[in-house]
């Protein structure tokens, strides 16, 4: 497993995490062609086939539409938009395609797809991405490359629970009709179905993973369709 991201420390505590010591890590920064092209190159230099690729790199920052600048609007865009195409593409270009074993391309975008207040430029790069696997799953189907979205809530991870406001991050769990938040392992262990042989015939779709907070606000049923004791309101019928 070779897994890459712009700075070398973290890198260097996720390879931590295998005792086996088979995390390999290559600093990356997706955004710049050449140092995609020259990570991809040392993979198949090292291992000769690439058979899986996870797009799990990607950013934004809370902020009102208002208040978003071109260039913090460009920035989101090209890290998560163009960044996914540039690995994407030469992963399928330099070594599935000439391979003729194809493979298959994860790319993790978020959840809710009803809208996202707060984070405009996310929401529209997150729905390029959805969009790029579906087309790029029927136009490389020849090649036997699948692609699909990840759609990811809210899980409990570091970034989620140190990066964003106190006051939303205690609240999030009561937005999620599941009433919790996801954790790291359950993710964890939806890619790896996904990369299993059980999943050979899912592409062009996206997986939506989000305690069902994509079709509801918050736990059913809510105060206002509630009576007293917490029990959903139910239409009288009349004989």
């Amino acid at each position: 497993m070779i897994v890459c991201g712009r700075r070398e420390e973290p890198l260097r505590e996720t390879a931590q995490l295998d005792p086996r010591g088979s995390i390999e890590t290559h600093v990356c920064d997706i955004r710049e062609e050449d140092q995609v092209d020259r990570m991809v190159e040392t993979a198949l230099e090292r291992h000769g086939q690439i058979d899986l690729l996870v797009n799990n790199a990607g950013g934004q920052f809370l902020a009102p539409a208002e208040s978003i600048t071109p260039k913090g609007f460009r920035t989101v865009i090209r890290l998560n938009v163009e960044g996914t195409w540039l690995v994407t593409h030469a992963v399928a270009t330099k070594a599935m395609i000439p391979s003729g074993r194809g493979g298959k391309i994860f790319s993790v975008t978020i959840s809710p797809h009803n809208g996202m207040p707060g984070m405009a430029h996310s929401g529209a790069a997150r729905a390029a991405v959805e969009n790029l696997m579906r087309t790029l799953a029927v136009e490389w189907a020849r090649f036997d490359i699948r692609l699909l979205a990840i759609a990811a809530g809210q899980f409990a991870t570091q970034t989620l629970l140190s990066k964003y406001p106190q006051a939303i991050v205690r609240r999030l769990a009561e937005t999620i009709p599941a009433g919790r938040l996801g954790t790291e392992r359950e993710f964890a262990s939806l890619v790896a179905f996904l990369a299993s042989d059980a999943a050979s015939f899912i592409t062009g779709t996206v997986i939506t993973t989000d305690g069902a907070r994509d079709d509801w606000l918050g736990r059913w049923p809510p105060v206002q369709a509630a009576d007293a004791e917490g029990r959903p309101l139910s239409e009288e019928r009349r004989d």
